[in-house]
């Protein structure tokens, strides 16, 4: 068995971040930009007016008690003519300041009497109101640098330079796979001697917290060659393989003989841990297998400290501001010496408490975690206060 340092770093060694490709910025949410991107127009790409009101020039106030008004402009109608001396416009938010204007005074400032208009404002400023070309983002510049996510504000923010694809690091191809002769799918009356199976459903939304929908999703019964069967003809069309159920060393765990006929090179098997201590992990080819604990609790904990920092590196999210967090803890904690526990856990205030029903195979408190403590290896007792290493959840 392998330490839970080592086994992370295993698969660390092992995981490839994905070949980018262009999407449909309506499709790129929550990707992450594979490149830097540049603007190839001022945004505004013209001096556009900031208000609904009236454009002039600034200077022509020191001569004239009223202006006379000559036109208007709408947004999307740029002008084609000059801003006559002691005139102004009519001009509305976002429309093109014509040439010879350096000032907009908002509509609630003033008083127009026939074709007049008397400006209100005494502490209006030479170039008030108005947008200068390019006084967001120039062209030439670096709009966005690679590694960012695209949100709905970056989404925004890109349209307006006139993208309608980015290139991001795609979401891995990922492939579930259950085993179990005792699983009953949900929806369906229970049968004797059987469980719901919710294996599947807890991966699958783990997944989607990850912006990932799994490619396929599989229920095999407890057979050898089946398995194989199952795995063999997925490997080619997946990134990561998660298989769960079958990697201890019992009569009916046949993950590992499976992956072994199917060509799946392990790397490690078993980790000094609780709970999930059979967890396997293997590749074949640049496909990432990892197979999982069959108790729901532990299978969940597995995926969040190994498999959830894999896939976040394939998707080409940096991990250098994922620092752990330390709390206290709330209550005094014991266990055995030689292993790493991952217990679920809640924050509460400005300490960390450690839930009931902490065995493996209790799904309960998972519904109310949001964190898994790490105690170390080497400890047997943690006390009240005791700064513990905390992993948020999604």
């Amino acid at each position: 068995m392998i330490s839970v340092s080592e086994a992370k770093k295993l698969i660390a060694e092992n995981t490839n971040v994905l070949a980018p490709c262009s999407i449909p910025l309506y499709e790129a949410t929550g990707r992450i930009l594979a490149e830097d991107v540049y603007s190839t127009i001022n945004v505004p790409s013209f001096d556009q007016s900031a208000m609904d009101g009236y454009g002039f020039r600034f200077d022509d106030l020191k001569e004239n008690q009223a202006l006379i008004i000559n036109g208007e402009i709408p947004a999307g109608v740029f002008p084609t003519t000059k801003l006559l001396p002691n005139t102004a416009i009519r001009i509305f938010t976002g429309a093109p300041v014509p040439e010879g204007c350096d000032t907009v005074v908002m509509q609630e400032k003033v008083t127009v009497d026939g074709n007049q208009l008397f400006i209100n404002d005494v502490q209006l400023k030479k170039g008030a109101n108005i947008r200068l070309k390019g006084s967001q983002t120039r062209a030439g510049s670096l709009a966005l640098k690679a590694e960012r996510k695209i949100s709905a504000g970056a989404a925004g923010f890109l349209s307006g330079l006139g993208l309608d694809k980015v290139n991001v690091f795609p979401p891995p191809r990922v492939c579930i796979i259950t085993t179990g002769k005792e699983l009953n799918k949900p929806g369906q009356p229970l049968e004797s001697g059987k469980v719901y199976e919710c294996n599947s459903y807890s991966l699958n939304a783990a997944l989607k917290e990850l912006n990932i929908t799994p490619k396929k999703i599989v229920s095999v019964d407890d057979n050898e060659q089946e398995i194989t069967n199952v795995i063999k003809n997925n490997l080619p069309e997946c990134d990561v393989m998660i298989l769960s159920g079958g990697v201890s060393v019992g009569d009916y765990d046949f993950v590992t003989k499976a992956v072994d006929n199917c060509g799946v090179q392990t790397v490690f098997h078993k980790v000094k841990q609780k709970p999930g201590k059979p967890i396997y992990f293997g590749k074949f080819k640049n496909t990432l297998v990892f197979g999982l604990p069959g108790n729901p609790s532990a299978l969940l904990t597995c995926y969040y400290e190994y498999i959830a920092p894999a896939l976040k590196k394939m998707m080409g999210v940096g991990t250098k501001n994922e620092g752990s967090i330390y709390l206290p803890l709330s209550s005094s904690y014991s266990k055995k010496e030689g292993l790493t526990y991952f217990l679920k856990g809640q924050l509460s205030g400005n300490e960390v408490i450690a839930l009931q029903a902490q065995e493996s195979y209790l799904m309960s408190s998972f519904a109310f975690a949001d964190c898994i403590i790490q105690l170390d290896e080497t400890k047997t007792e943690f006390q009240k206060g005791d700064l513990v290493e905390i992993h948020l959840l999604n």
